[in-house]
């Protein structure tokens, strides 16, 4: 396998996961009625959906964006 090649392929996958912190924080940062993580710590399966939901939305923009 070529070193360029894995080279981008780590690239984008580090790109993605900054992408996916940086969405979450604006998200996190536009709904500041409602704590994320507060909110996981106690359990609340709607809000751990809900940010698996997003997360995944991002993953397929990103994996769009990239191809």
């Amino acid at each position: 396998m070529e070193m360029s090649i894995l080279s981008l392929n780590f690239a984008y996958a580090i790109l993605g996961v900054v992408l996916m912190w940086v969405t979450y924080r604006v998200f996190d940062h536009l709904t500041p009625q409602v704590d994320f993580p507060e909110e996981l710590r106690r359990g609340n399966i709607a809000v751990a959906i809900f940010i698996g939901a997003l997360f995944i939305a991002i993953a397929l923009v990103v994996g769009q964006a990239l191809n």
